[in-house]
């Protein structure tokens, strides 16, 4: 039997820990994944300017020989289409990959994130990923994105605030948007007042598929 290909998840973040953590979450689904940190630009990022500036670091990074398949761990999927244009492998965003379960089976959906600069970004994403969805938009969590991120108690309070006000709203099931909330939204899972959906691993799964149907 041949080796399952190697995937490369890609973090446009350039914080290495955090590649670390969504590695460990990609490997639940898929063994072996290996990661790749972005050698320039924040750790992490939190506006459209630096979301643009990742999509051209991830975009044009080197791949290493025998890599199958590409996870682009940042929400906004930077650099993802532009890997696709130029490679033979598959290539799979978190966000997108978010969006296509949440909407499914004509769910009412939603994000939840902490950055809020990011929220006309994540928006498209979501309507061009998932057209026949019901989208009801971003709902953000009160507080600075960085100061959050270095308060794992503060954030999940603030993540599950913001998941309790789209589920008000409407939302069936709740995406918290973001490559490095992925460990939050594990812990959430069994809090959230609805299905909640954790990007890393809808990515991961998208790309099991792809890779079995490319073996």
């Amino acid at each position: 039997m041949p080796a399952a290909p190697r995937v490369l998840l890609m973090n446009p973040n350039s914080n290495a820990a955090t590649t670390e953590a969504m590695v460990a979450i990609a490997r639940r689904v898929l063994p072996g994944v290996r990661g790749w940190t972005a050698p320039s630009g924040p750790a992490l990022i939190t506006t459209l300017d630096s979301l643009a500036a990742a999509a051209s670091v991830v975009g044009g990074a080197p791949i290493p020989p025998g890599i199958g398949g590409i996870i682009v761990s940042a929400f906004g999927d930077p650099g993802r289409a532009a890997l696709a244009a130029r490679l033979s492998i598959p290539v799979v965003g978190i966000g997108a990959a978010a969006a296509r379960a949440a909407a499914q089976g004509g769910r009412r959906y939603a994000v939840v994130t902490h950055t809020p600069a990011l929220v006309t970004g994540i928006d498209a994403l979501m309507r061009s990923s998932a057209p026949n969805g019901a989208y009801l938009g971003t709902f953000l969590t009160n507080g600075d994105p960085d100061a959050l991120s270095h308060d794992t108690i503060a954030l999940d309070a603030a993540l599950l605030a913001a998941t309790h006000r789209a589920h008000a709203a409407g939302a069936k099931a709740v995406i918290i948007g973001g490559g490095p909330l992925g460990e939050a939204a594990e812990r959430l899972r069994p809090l959230a007042p609805c299905a909640l959906v954790a990007p890393i691993p809808e990515a991961a799964r998208g790309l099991a598929l792809l890779l079995q149907d490319t073996a």
